[in-house]
C-alpha cells in the first residue's frame, strides 16, 4: 500500500474557511452577533420592545400572597403567549441578519482524498488522488434585490416586535380581568354568606313566632324556602370562586391547581370623569396601538416584496475567484487559479417574474386593506371602552345608593317582623332586594375596574403605573 502524501496546498486559509463552515455546529451563541440583531427584539418575554412595559420577572411563585402587580408581572414573564411572541421576534431578527449577510462575499473550501484500485485486466493497479478547492464570490449588483429583501426583513421585524407588544398588552389585560373576576367571586361569596345568615335568622324568627302562636306554618315554610335558596346561592358562589381562581392561575401560565395566595385589591372609588375627549383618545390610540403599528409594518414589508420580485427578473453581476489543487501522485500535481466577473441574465423563466410581481402587488393591496380594518377596529375599541368606563363610573354611584336603600329597607322589615307587626313576605322581599343590591354593587365595581383596564388596552397604554402597586 502506498503511503498517503501530504497535500502541498498551503492550507492555513483552507483550514480557516473549513472552520468557518463548521462554526454553526458549535452553536449560535458561540458565533456572536455581527449584525447586532439581538438589539431588534426585547431582552425577555416580559419586556416591551417599545419600552412602555417591562416586567421585573421576580422568579418562581413563593408562598406569600401576591398583589395584582405581582400577578401581572408573573404572567408577562411566564405566559406561553408572551414567550411565543418573543420567540417569533427573535427568529425574525435572525432573518434580518441573514438579509444583512447577503452584502458580504461568500467563501467556501473543500478537500477530498480518494484511493482507486483496479484489477479487471492485467496486474492490479492502485492510485490515490487529493483535491482541494478554495473559492470566493461576491454579488456586485442585482438591481436592488438585496436592498428590497433587507427592507422586507426589517419591516417584518418591526411587525413582529409590535406583535410582541400587543401580546404583552393582551396578557396584561386578560390577567387583570381574571384577577378581578376572582376578586368579584370572592366578594360574592361573602355577600352570599351574609344573605344566608340573614335568611337563617328570619327562619329562626318564624319558628319562634310559630311556637308562641303569633305565626303560621306557611310563614315558617316560606322562611325555610328562602334559607334553602340562600344556602344554594352560597354554594354556587363558592364554586364560581374556585373556577375563577383556576382561570387566574391559567392566565399566569400555571396549572389550574397551582394558583398562589392572593391579596385583594385596595379599596378605590371611581374618578369624577374620564380624562380627555373621545376624538383625542382615538387619535392617540392610532399612534400607539401595537396592532396598528404591526399592520403598517406589514404594508412596508409587502411593498419591499414588490421590489424584490422585480429585481428577481433582472440581471445580476458577480465577482468570483477560486484556487484549485489536484494531486494524483508525485508526478501528477496541478494547481490552478481563476478570477473573473459573471453576468447572469434571466432570458425567459416561464413568466415567473411577471406573476411574482403581480402577486406581490396584490399583497400590498391586501395589507393596506388589513391596515385600514385594524385602524377602524382601534377607533371602535376606544369608543366602546370610553363609554363603558363612563357608564361604569355612574353605575358604581347608583349601586351604592341602591345598596344603602336596600339595607335600610331590610332593617325596617326585619324590625317590624320581630315586633309582630310585619309580614314574612315583606321581610323576605326586603332580604332578596338586599342580596340583589349587594351583588349589583360587587358587579359594578368589577365592571368599573375592568373598564379602566379595557380603555388602557384600547389605547395601547397598559403598564404597571395603572395598578395600585406598581412593579419595582
Amino acid at each position: 500500500m502506498l503511503a498517503m502524501p501530504k497535500p502541498r496546498l498551503p492550507h492555513l486559509a483552507l483550514v480557516f474557511f473549513l472552520a468557518l463552515d463548521a462554526a454553526p455546529l458549535a452553536g449560535a451563541a458561540e458565533i456572536g452577533d455581527p449584525f447586532a440583531s439581538r438589539a431588534l427584539h426585547a431582552a425577555r418575554p416580559g419586556d416591551s420592545v417599545a419600552g412602555t412595559l417591562r416586567a421585573a420577572c421576580r422568579g418562581a411563585v413563593t408562598g406569600a400572597a401576591l398583589s395584582l402587580a405581582e400577578v401581572v408581572d408573573y404572567a408577562l414573564c411566564n405566559s406561553p403567549q408572551t414567550r411565543l411572541a418573543w420567540a417569533n421576534a427573535r427568529s425574525q431578527a435572525a432573518q434580518v441578519g441573514l438579509a444583512e449577510g447577503a452584502y458580504l462575499p461568500s467563501l467556501s473550501a473543500s478537500l477530498s482524498r480518494s484511493r482507486n484500485d483496479s484489477n479487471a485486466i492485467g496486474p492490479q493497479s492502485s492510485s490515490q488522488q487529493t483535491l482541494g478547492t478554495l473559492s470566493a464570490s461576491y454579488l456586485l449588483y442585482d438591481f436592488g434585490g438585496r436592498d428590497a429583501s433587507l427592507e422586507n426583513a426589517r419591516e417584518l421585524m418591526r411587525a413582529l416586535a409590535a406583535t410582541q407588544d400587543a401580546s404583552l398588552q393582551a396578557v396584561f389585560s386578560s390577567t387583570v380581568q381574571a384577577y378581578y373576576q376572582w376578586y368579584t367571586a370572592e366578594a360574592a361569596v361573602i355577600a352570599a354568606k351574609e344573605s344566608e345568615r340573614a335568611s337563617l335568622e328570619s327562619l329562626k324568627a318564624a319558628q319562634a313566632r310559630l311556637r308562641i302562636g303569633s305565626g303560621t306554618p306557611a310563614e315558617r315554610l316560606q322562611a325555610q324556602t328562602a334559607a334553602s335558596q340562600a344556602s344554594l346561592s352560597r354554594i354556587q358562589s363558592e364554586g364560581a370562586a374556585k373556577t375563577a381562581l383556576g382561570t387566574l392561575a391559567n392566565a399566569m401560565g400555571l396549572d389550574a391547581h397551582e394558583a398562589p395566595p392572593l391579596q385583594p385589591p385596595p379599596q378605590a372609588s371611581p374618578d369624577d370623569r374620564v380624562a380627555g375627549n373621545i376624538a383625542e383618545l382615538i387619535a392617540e390610540a392610532k399612534r400607539l396601538r401595537p396592532e396598528l403599528i404591526a399592520a403598517e409594518a406589514q404594508v412596508g414589508a409587502a411593498r419591499a416584496s414588490v421590489g424584490a420580485a422585480q429585481a428577481a427578473g433582472m440581471p445580476s453581476l458577480s465577482l468570483f475567484a477560486s484556487r484549485n489543487y489536484s494531486a494524483g501522485g508525485p508526478s501528477a500535481e496541478t494547481r490552478s487559479t481563476a478570477i473573473g466577473v459573471a453576468l447572469d441574465i434571466p432570458l425567459f423563466t416561464g413568466f415567473n417574474s411577471t406573476y411574482r410581481v403581480r402577486a406581490a402587488e396584490a399583497q400590498v393591496e391586501a395589507r393596506l386593506a388589513q391596515r385600514d380594518q385594524v385602524a377602524r377596529q382601534v377607533s371602535l375599541d376606544v369608543w366602546r371602552a370610553y363609554f363603558a368606563l363612563v357608564t361604569g363610573i355612574e353605575a358604581v354611584r347608583a349601586s351604592a345608593d341602591l345598596l344603602a336603600s336596600a339595607e335600610q329597607s331590610e332593617s325596617v322589615a326585619a324590625g317590624r317582623y320581630r315586633a309582630g307587626v310585619g309580614g314574612i313576605l315583606d321581610l323576605l322581599n326586603a332580604q332578596s332586594a338586599l342580596a340583589s343590591a349587594r351583588q349589583q354593587q360587587i358587579q359594578t365595581l368589577y365592571n368599573w375596574r375592568i373598564a379602566k383596564t379595557a380603555l388602557g388596552l384600547a389605547m395601547g397604554q397598559l403598564d404597571f403605573a395603572q395598578l395600585a402597586a406598581p412593579a419595582k
